[in-house]
């Protein structure tokens, strides 16, 4: 079955939602797409209809197993062809995501397992989030966010949640990258920001907003 763009983007972002509460509400798909309740209510019967979620009016609404694989599909495209933009075509991580985000839509399956297969069948994107299979198995990884790394504890940058353009750029301002070595010196009470050590024993302060979209795994 075919989909079109609008409704490949709810799902995605009903999927992305899911992972911190099992039942997604309608305020909290409006905001994240920035789309009126009508408009989103209006979508999910739509969806339900087709058998992709289940959806109770006043309740909320959550993925059936038919819309996990449907999601698991879009979000794997979107990652691969991030990788190929960054690893082939020389694009900066704080500009892959918004290209990512039209490619995705190409639904083709030969395309994206030739894709994957001409890119080694890479196992995270540039932003370091885990690209589903084929069969759409995603691996999970053990990281937390930075806000939460004791002091004077090393680990390794893994992961970027929030992937804006703009929250990229300020990270490569100061030049933290997925895989760089990060160790946190000092806490300030006052705004809840911190003093950061990089390699070369150079330091940050870097915001509390900035430090919770940075994911780290302890180094080995």
């Amino acid at each position: 079955m075919n989909f079109t763009e609008s409704e490949e983007n709810y799902i995605k972002a009903i999927f992305h939602l899911q992972l911190d509460s099992h039942i997604v509400s309608t305020s909290a798909l409006a905001e994240r797409l920035q789309s009126r309740p009508a408009s989103i209510t209006d979508m999910m019967k739509k969806l339900s209809a087709k058998k992709l979620l289940h959806y109770k009016p006043y309740h909320g609404f959550n993925l059936t197993t038919e819309g996990r694989k449907v999601a698991l599909s879009v979000i794997r495209r979107h990652r691969l062809w991030e990788f190929f933009l960054s690893d082939k075509l020389g694009f900066g991580w704080d500009e892959i995501h918004t290209v990512a985000e039209q490619l995705e839509h190409v639904s083709s399956k030969k395309l994206i397992d030739k894709l994957d297969e001409y890119l080694d069948f890479p196992k995270f994107d540039p932003h370091g989030d885990p690209i589903p299979d084929k069969r759409g198995r995603i691996k999970t990884s053990d990281n937390l966010s930075l806000n939460h790394l004791p002091l004077h504890q090393p680990a390794l940058v893994s992961r970027v949640s929030q992937q804006s353009a703009q929250m990229l750029e300020l990270m490569q301002h100061k030049k933290i990258f997925i895989g760089s070595i990060i160790e946190i010196k000092k806490y300030f009470e006052f705004d809840r920001s911190m003093q950061i050590k990089l390699k070369g024993n150079r330091t940050e302060t870097i915001s509390e907003q900035l430090a919770k979209n940075i994911f780290v795994t302890y180094e080995k």
